[in-house]
């Protein structure tokens, strides 16, 4: 006699339970982040200086080797900052996952540069969206122009230079801070990636993989970076694997405990149980077994 009921694969629950993602999100469902008070520029201008001062000090303690001190001095440098300069937070978060990854310390490195890209995230999207405005201003402005009127001076000096060509100050202002924000991106991404993969476990090596496939795809890597990146996307996928393999067992493992403390009343134990895992999708189904 025998009787057949399908499992989830205990793995997605292992992958669920351990999903930095999900953390992420149920924190943000659960706590909303501080509304951001805006300075007026003079006190923006002497709470960034008073956060750059600290900032100084602590790279020079990191320049000394001390890491713990280092630290320190920028979370002082991250308190004062106001919380709406995305760019100079996520440099401080970077530089402290640095200091992190020197002490080996990899969960906190990992944390304090995930910090650092989601900053580096919420600059991309405003820039994305003042250039937006920017485009549909134009847009708007173009069509309410019925004639272009050129001076007589300005026509024997030559042909109008055409709008489009000419150089916009505030888009110029916006590459560079693009271009400064994907070299940050760059470190805070590659400091991630390390502390994933030498934390270990299922979850953080799929990140490092993630992290790496990221790196791969950018330009302004350097070449022994590059390397690494090559390197460590060769071996990941065999680890992931492994460790998936080795977690997977385990709960299987504690399934079984409990299961057998569930029907020991009842006479029967998991052994009475096979699980056979279908091929195609992954899951699991059980199947009873009577003496």
């Amino acid at each position: 006699m025998s009787g057949k009921t399908s499992a989830a694969d205990p793995a997605e629950y292992i992958k669920k339970a351990d999903d930095p993602k999900d953390d992420v999100n149920n924190r943000a469902a659960t706590e909303e982040e501080p509304e951001a008070v805006r300075f007026s520029p003079e006190e923006e201008a002497e709470l960034l200086d008073e956060s750059n001062t600290h900032k100084t000090e602590a790279n020079t303690l990191f320049s000394s080797g001390k890491y713990d001190a280092a630290i320190t001095k920028y979370d002082e440098a991250v308190a004062v900052c106001p919380n709406y300069l995305d760019f100079e937070l996520a440099v401080l978060k970077s530089n402290v996952s640095a200091c992190y990854l020197k002490l080996q310390e990899w969960k906190n490195a990992s944390t304090a540069a995930t910090a650092a890209l989601e900053k580096l995230g919420k600059l991309e999207t405003q820039l994305a969206e003042e250039e937006k405005a920017a485009a549909e201003a134009k847009a708007k402005e173009e069509e309410e122009v019925e004639e272009e009127i050129i001076s007589a001076g300005a026509e024997k000096a030559g042909p109008a230079v055409p709008a489009d060509e000419k150089e916009d100050p505030a888009q110029v202002a916006r590459d560079k801070k693009r271009e400064d924000n994907k070299r940050i991106r760059y470190k805070a991404l590659i400091r991630r990636a390390r502390a994933r993969s030498e934390e270990g476990g299922w979850t953080n090596l799929a990140g490092a993989e993630e992290d790496y496939k990221l790196l791969a795809k950018m330009d302004n890597v350097s070449p022994g970076d590059r390397r690494l990146v090559q390197q460590q996307l060769k071996v990941l996928p065999a680890r992931v694997n492994e460790a998936k393999e080795k977690e997977t067992a385990e709960m299987w493992g504690k399934l079984k405990d409990l299961g057998n403390g569930i029907l020991k009343p009842f006479g029967l134990s998991t052994d009475q149980f096979q699980m056979v895992q279908d091929p195609k999708t992954g899951g699991y189904s059980m199947n009873f077994k009577s003496d």
